[in-house]
């Protein structure tokens, strides 16, 4: 069993304070309307009620694949964990084994538990389904992207292209990222509007090359890509913006943000 890292950091470690901080964030949250979604990664303080407005957006799913950035550079490229379990303070969440052995198909993806042990990207969105859906499995995909190269790009849309053969039916996809990291709010929200120019058209090609041009820090840009791949092979037509904000809105100064965006896939 994986164990929860950062509860009692990026969110809260007991039962009771986590629920009520969750029961908050979700309080008039909309509707179900989405079957994948991008969903911030900072504390709940932070990014939480961006990250509640994306899950609450989520149709309901028997699974779940979460996508996220390896931060910490551990494991494989591409890392996935196809048994086991991960405990949050609200409970316990088991891998669907079966949908990771149809994920593990793809030869860009290696089984590899370390490169989850220690990263918080895709921890942090367990407690948010976990509210939402009560039951449910789920399976993890870390992804250490470092440049925006060809063979990455092309990695990416292979992936992305895999997961829309298998994730069709009772299945939703969950894209662990964040935007712009500690610039100006008024920096941040240019680039990331450019940026969510052509996530909006499914144009994975122009996401790349416009981070690079913009020298952007979209931490979860790679799983970014393959949910475009995903999205575009499914037969969908465009993303759209569900909530952004930053981390000014809570701290109050807008000098040097993270900037968060809650985006639907239809």
């Amino acid at each position: 069993m994986r164990k929860a890292i950062v509860a009692g950091m990026f969110y809260p470690g007991r039962e009771d304070d986590l629920r009520n901080v969750l029961t908050a964030l979700f309080r008039g949250a909309g509707t179900e309307t989405f079957s994948a979604v991008v969903s911030p990664h900072a504390g709940y303080q932070y990014s939480g009620r961006t990250a509640a407005l994306a899950i609450s957006s989520l149709k309901p799913a028997k699974s779940f694949i979460i996508i996220g950035p390896n931060h910490n550079l551990i494991g494989p490229e591409f890392s996935i964990m196809s048994s086991e379990s991960w405990r949050t303070p609200l409970g316990t969440v088991e891998i669907d084994t079966s949908l990771a052995t149809q994920l593990k198909k793809c030869p860009v993806i290696e089984e590899d538990d370390l490169a989850h042990a220690h990263e918080h990207s895709i921890e942090v969105q367990l407690p948010f389904l976990q509210h939402k859906f009560k039951n449910f499995r789920f399976v993890p995909i870390s992804i250490s992207g470092t440049d925006y190269s060809e063979a990455l790009l092309e990695k990416c849309v292979l992936l992305g292209k895999h997961i829309a053969t298998v994730a069709k039916g009772d299945i939703g996809i969950i894209v662990s990222s964040d935007f712009s990291h500690y610039l100006p709010a008024t920096v941040a929200d240019n680039k990331d509007a450019k940026a969510f120019a052509m996530i909006e058209k499914l144009d994975v090609n122009g996401f790349f090359t416009t981070l690079e041009k913009t020298d952007a820090s979209v931490c979860g840009y790679a799983p970014i890509a393959v949910m475009m791949s995903a999205a575009k092979a499914s037969g969908m037509k465009k993303a759209v913006v569900i909530n952004k904000t930053n981390s000014g809105d809570a701290t109050g100064d807008y000098s040097s943000v993270v900037a968060y965006y809650a985006i639907g896939f239809k």
